[in-house]
């Protein structure tokens, strides 16, 4: 099962797809946001749909928003790929990197993604986001981790490197810029996708494959970063983990070849979808 939401900006409507069609869930919620998750999500559309009460709802010519409404907080684990971490010249991290993201940076996954003013130095990363689906704090185990994952979708964690590593401070100022996480186009539950750890990640820039790996390289697993993660704050139904980023990204490769106003990126995760996005000047 996965959930998505088509239509403008702000008036976005919420589908699950099953089976091959689309079905309006206004029936049962009024958008995929923190209410909706917290109340099993899944089990309640599951019910809704044996019984006929959901509609179907034409999605074809439609803009595809975020699958999820503006999250609480993004939480984003940095240096999570072995090889992401050799190609920066980074060590391999003893404890898993934990940096914030403006939830407001959420968009759509076809929208376009604006170059900041004064900007040189924009990259890309794509990562698979971790849904939380209940309120997790203190988590015991990864199997209590487990429970508390609503599902998962794509996310294009954009980062400005001059904003990040040489203006001073932490990593937030280049990593919050205006459009800087598209995310989509669905939310996928967990129980369709089995093991988070052997899924294929993949972004083209200009056509040109930069980035290809897998989940499987992982330096913490997505159910071990879960409940890292709630040792020090409480992650709560809505909020976004972005899990890191396989080598690949413009700041690891030869001459840099960082973003540029017309410049298209294109990302998929295996059974997540497929997103693209244009680079547009702020």
């Amino acid at each position: 099962m996965r959930f998505a939401r088509y239509g403008a900006v702000g008036a976005e409507v919420p589908v699950v797809e099953h089976e091959g069609a689309s079905y309006d869930l206004r029936p049962l919620t009024s958008d995929i946001d923190s209410a909706f998750l917290r109340v099993d999500a899944v089990g309640a559309t599951r019910t809704a749909l044996a019984a006929g009460a959901l509609q179907p709802f034409g999605t074809e010519g439609l803009r595809v928003g975020s699958p999820i409404a503006q999250p609480g907080k993004i939480v984003c684990i940095g240096l999570n790929y072995h090889d992401h971490a050799a190609e920066t010249g980074a060590e391999v991290p003893a404890e898993p990197v934990i940096f914030m993201k403006d939830p407001s940076t959420v968009v759509g996954p076809f929208d376009d993604v604006l170059i900041p003013r004064l900007s040189v130095k924009t990259d890309w990363e794509v990562e698979l986001a971790v849904v939380i689906g209940s309120t997790a704090r203190y988590l015991p185990s990864t199997e209590a981790a487990a429970h508390c994952i609503a599902g998962y979708a794509i996310s294009n964690d954009v980062s400005e490197r001059e904003f990040q590593l040489e203006r001073g401070g932490q990593w937030d100022k280049g990593k919050s810029c205006e459009t800087f996480n598209p995310l989509g186009p669905y939310l996928v539950t967990a129980d369709s996708i089995g093991d988070p750890q052997a899924l294929g990640l993949r972004l083209w820039v200009n056509g040109v494959l930069r980035q290809n790996g897998s989940t499987a390289s992982m330096v913490f697993g997505v159910l071990e970063v879960v409940r890292y993660v709630s040792q020090f704050m409480v992650l709560r139904p809505g909020d976004v983990i972005n899990t890191g980023t396989p080598a690949g990204v413009a700041l690891g490769l030869a001459g840099n070849p960082y973003l540029r106003a017309g410049d298209v990126m294109e990302l998929e995760i295996d059974g997540l979808g497929r997103g693209r996005q244009t680079l547009v000047q702020a």
